[in-house]
């Protein structure tokens, strides 16, 4: 069955080594593959509930109303829910066998449960205090007038610094809107906050003050919810769009990556997203590091798996805005993706002990007191850390380039950022992918003017540390316009040839410092993928399953 997606893109040149191979590391039972002359792909935990024989299954099916309706009469089955792009089954492991062999059926994934992913503010370490106050050539910037949709747990609206910044409320869960967990208000708050109202909450303010938000909650008070749910504010943002001037998503959230990013429905609802111009910012997830402090590869979580998501992953400032000091957070989950092998995060950003506005109330601000860090009742501030937070500090400075360049395409949103972002070799581009963003950089990369080397908490920086920094923008940015920018993943595609910094792309061979791909051979520093063998060092480590959640 169709689903809408345009997938006329080249697969990513990384998923075509040993994809194969990489399924059966990353679960044992791996998809199931039927003998039948048609078997429907499976998400990996539908091949689980096959195999145990699984009596309560919620499938999501895709599809327009026509095509469900005929399905649930074909093999009586009950729709728990009708989605805008397809419906939710309820089925048991014989319906689910059963609608796997129907020749209409391309693929089927689990609506399983999501949640929110968490573990001095961080705008001076990311240079846009300069943004707000104008710096050089740049005028002042806050982001004003750009509306973000923020998917998460809900927005606390009576927030003194989220007051009259939340447009459009829509609660898919059935409530009314409101945050009971306290996730959704923390992230809404970096994205967006005021100043605070106090002596001792003044020196908080979110990274686009200017913006505004929408708040599409999907996650309970427990902070978890259900991917068909999110899949439909996704499509409810594409449907309003116009109306909100929406053009950002912020997902703070994400679940386990269970099957390849074409038949991930939630990955499906991103394109569609970026496709119709919102850029989708998503956080990396936490699973990049074991409790006895290993690091772990191949944890990216859905939909950051996407290669049309802008996935950031998470910076440890260590309490200075100085870049000196700064390290990639032990829990940022790490790429490269499973099943696709995408090199993930596309940047990282600020994402440990960020303060933001908390909801009194909520779940998280009852259970972690001591997070409370200035402010009382409704002008509270509390600390949370995880790539939700550095999610957040993207968007916001999303916001701010498109204060700066209104018509700025998703995919040149992303390429800027990359281009301006401040590589850290230690971490790798598994780790920070490009490196850690750079918003007064940025925006002067979209305004036309001159970068290269800026000044963050008095030490100079690097801008386009990973790429060759040009010595002027404008004529890099307006080719970026003129010359239709392919970003896939986060390479940066230029006719046939790709060059940027030392990497060189020609064909089916890839030159990157110290990596060479050729074929299905990978090696990379001690790191060498070949067939469904992964090297790493004395280790072989790929991440694990979980349930979908905020980070």
């Amino acid at each position: 069955m169709s689903n809408g997606v345009n997938h006329s893109e080249p697969r990513h040149p990384f998923s075509r080594a040993a994809a194969a191979g990489f399924l059966f590391i990353a679960f044992a039972a791996g998809p199931a593959f039927a003998a039948g002359p048609h078997a429907a792909r499976l998400s990996a935990d539908l091949a689980d509930h096959l195999q145990h024989n699984s009596q309560a299954i919620r499938v999501i099916v895709h599809g327009d109303q026509a095509e469900i309706d005929l399905l649930a009469a074909r093999y009586n089955l009950p729709i728990a829910r009708r989605l805008t792009s397809g419906a939710v089954f309820l089925v048991n492991a014989g319906q689910l066998g059963a609608l796997r062999q129907d020749e209409t059926v391309d693929h089927l994934s689990g609506d399983i449960r999501i949640r929110s992913l968490f573990d001095a503010s961080a705008a001076e370490s990311i240079g846009a205090d300069q943004v707000w106050a104008g710096a050089g050539d740049v005028r002042p910037l806050s982001g004003k007038g750009v509306s973000v949709a923020v998917i998460d747990s809900g927005i606390d609206t009576r927030h003194e610094a989220l007051k009259r910044r939340v447009i459009a409320t829509r609660d898919f869960t059935g409530g009314d809107g409101m945050d009971r967990y306290g996730h959704g208000t923390h992230v809404a708050g970096i994205i967006a906050g005021q100043v605070g109202q106090t002596a001792d909450t003044r020196e908080f303010r979110g990274i686009a003050s200017g913006a505004y938000l929408l708040n599409l909650r999907v996650l309970g008070d427990d902070g978890s919810g259900t991917v068909s749910d999110v899949v439909e504010a996704l499509d409810w943002s594409i449907e309003h769009r116009v109306e909100y001037d929406i053009k950002v998503i912020n997902m703070s959230i994400g679940t386990p990556v269970l099957q390849p990013y074409r038949d991930d429905p939630l990955c499906e609802a991103v394109e569609r997203a970026v496709n119709a111009g919102i850029t989708v910012v998503v956080a990396a997830g936490n699973n990049g590091g074991t409790t006895d402090g290993r690091a772990v590869y191949g944890t990216i979580s859905s939909p950051a798996n996407s290669p049309y998501a802008l996935t950031v992953g998470a910076i440890d400032t260590h309490g200075t805005a100085a870049r000196s000091d700064d390290t990639l957070a032990k829990y940022s989950s790490k790429g490269p993706t499973k099943y696709d092998l995408i090199i993930k995060p596309d940047v990282a950003a600020p994402g440990s002990h960020i303060a933001s506005a908390e909801s009194v109330e909520s779940y998280l601000s009852k259970m972690h007191p001591e997070r409370h860090v200035a402010g009382t009742g409704r002008n509270s501030y509390f600390q949370l850390s995880g790539t939700s937070m550095s999610a957040g500090v993207v968007s916001g400075t999303v916001a701010l380039l498109l204060d700066g360049r209104p018509r700025l395409t998703p995919a040149n949103a992303k390429a800027v950022l990359q281009l301006t972002s401040s590589f850290m070799p230690e971490a790798g581009m598994l780790g920070a992918g490009a490196g850690m963003v750079n918003a007064i950089a940025a925006v002067e990369l979209v305004q036309g003017k001159q970068f290269g080397t800026t000044s963050i908490a008095g030490e100079d920086v690097v801008a386009g540390g990973f790429f060759t920094a040009p010595a002027t923008s404008s004529s890099v940015f307006a080719s970026l316009v003129r010359r239709q920018l392919t970003v896939r993943s986060n390479q940066i595609i230029w006719g046939d040839q790709i060059i940027g910094g030392d990497q060189i792309i020609w064909g089916d061979q890839i030159l990157w410092g110290d990596q060479i791909l050729w074929g299905d051979q990978i090696i990379w520093g001690d790191q060498i993928l070949w067939g469904d063998q992964i090297l790493w060092g004395d280790q072989i480590i790929w991440g694990d399953a979980g349930a979908l959640s905020s980070f």
